[in-house]
């Protein structure tokens, strides 16, 4: 799997900030990168007016600092697509007023005032494996214990949040990343470049972020054949299904495990992407 193209999987949970330190472009936890001394006298040169972080984990940034890590985030994704926190580090820094567009969405739907209100989160602690593995086939619980298993997948991936201020604003972008997977099961997409390449361009129609639409320059590391297929049909689809989508962060996941799948779909005004990049569905198989 290609984090650039995917789901900022890393270190799980809130971890605990200090204030002299930030994430290094070269390393996080290399006293020798670059990025890391720089980042270190930036802390040390505003460390008498910078604030408190306002949640645990969370590392307040300048508007200069937010800028130079965007730019040298989106930098290192495509240079070394394996680098996870960097795809998450270029996903806060470049959000923007995406997200309070996304958290006012949220709270224009019951539904998605109560995901704000309870802030549910999604991980081997929370969720009832066994209880998803012993539901019918094809209601979406199943479906999504399923795609674990398949691409051998766990919930405990994600990278947390650090560089939004404001915590409302912090989880709505942990419940993008926590949620990412169910898109995955939704569609049934497998974990390689093109399919995650392809739910990138439906993210970036559904939901706005600038780094679903920057983690497509990944597909000039696709091979030719693949390249074609992403521009000529999927990217097509994802343009399509994704602006006649609901807002998928407005979905309260968990309390729909038992839903048809096929249901939750027509629900929710999407369809399947073109052949080829998902993972076949038991209930088809058994049809055959």
């Amino acid at each position: 799997m290609s984090p650039a193209c995917g789901s900022c999987r890393g270190i799980r949970g809130w971890g605990k900030v200090s204030n002299n330190t930030t994430v290094a472009l070269g390393s996080s936890s290399s006293p020798g990168s670059l990025f890391y001394s720089i980042n270190r006298k930036l802390h040390s040169a505003h460390s008498s007016t910078r604030p408190q972080p306002s949640y645990p984990g969370h590392i307040p940034l300048t508007p200069f600092e937010n800028t130079f890590l965007a730019a040298g985030s989106a930098l290192m994704s495509l240079i070394d697509t394996r680098r996870a926190d960097m795809v998450a580090a270029c996903g806060e820094t470049t959000a923007g007023s995406t997200l309070v567009k996304l958290r006012d969405i949220v709270l224009e739907s019951p539904e998605g005032r109560r995901i704000l209100k309870e802030r549910p989160r999604i991980n081997s602690q929370t969720l009832d494996m066994e209880k998803l593995r012993s539901l019918p086939e094809n209601t979406f619980g199943r479906a999504y214990i399923g795609w674990l298993d398949a691409c051998k997948v766990t919930p405990d991936s994600r990278e947390p949040v650090h560089y939004i201020d404001d915590p409302e604003l912090a989880y709505v972008m942990q419940r993008y990343r926590e949620t990412h997977d169910f898109y995955h099961a939704l569609f049934g997409f497998k974990v390689s470049a093109l399919p995650e390449l392809a739910l990138k361009a439906f993210e970036f129609t559904n939901l706005g972020f600038p780094m679903t639409a920057l983690s497509l320059g990944a597909s000039l590391r696709l091979k030719p054949p693949q390249r074609a297929r992403l521009w000529t049909e999927f990217v097509p689809w994802a343009l399509r299904c994704g602006s006649h989508a609901r807002c998928l962060l407005t979905v309260y996941w968990e309390e729909r495990w038992e839903q048809d799948l096929d249901e939750m779909k027509r629900e929710l005004g999407v369809w399947d992407p073109p052949a080829g990049i998902t993972i076949p569905r038991p209930s088809r198989i058994a049809s055959l």
